[in-house]
């Protein structure tokens, strides 16, 4: 993710997450920390035309990588951008010598809860109205041994997946 996306994805943020969208000056500072030696991963999917179609970021600590966003435009999910988004956050806390990723996710989000779990995330506590102002309960989620692991080789994107969408992230993220 560069600075120019960040219109486009704050624009699908409001789309998708109307009631908790983070803001523009968020994904700044966000950025601020995608730079070398900076602890943050951020990624996006495009279409050919450029347009952003999803994205998604990793915070990085002390060897464990937390997922801060994630999320795919509604008239494309369900065709492995979110799968592709997910692969690269993996990637990236791989190189990052992570040993394990946690994630938070809506107990309401189905489909996210379906591609965590098929990504190796196991849940490992609940979050009492994390989603504000809707109140809505968190799923916390971990994935341990990621540097034995990486993704899961099944879901490992051939070419022909990898060359349908072009996730594009920081060269030194």
């Amino acid at each position: 993710m560069r600075w120019w996306d960040i219109e486009a994805v704050v624009e699908l943020e409001r789309r998708l997450f109307p009631e908790d969208a983070w803001t523009a000056g968020m994904y700044w500072s966000e950025l601020a920390e995608a730079r070398p030696g900076g602890t943050r991963h951020y990624t996006v999917a495009t279409t050919e035309d450029g347009t952003v179609i999803g994205y998604a970021g990793l915070l990085v600590v002390t060897g464990e990588g937390d997922v801060q966003t994630i999320a795919v435009d509604d008239r494309h999910q369900g065709s492995g951008i979110g799968a592709t988004l997910l692969t690269d956050l993996i990637a990236a806390a791989v190189r990052r010598d992570c040993e394990e990723m946690l994630l938070e996710v809506r107990v309401d989000n189905e489909r996210a809860r379906q591609l965590y779990e098929r990504f190796g995330f196991e849940t490992i506590g609940i979050r009492k109205g994390y989603y504000q102002p809707a109140d809505v309960d968190a799923l916390v989620m971990r994935r341990q041994g990621l540097q034995e692991n990486g993704p899961p080789e099944d879901l490992r994107q051939d070419d022909a997946q990898q060359d349908r969408y072009d996730v594009k992230d920081t060269p030194h993220g």
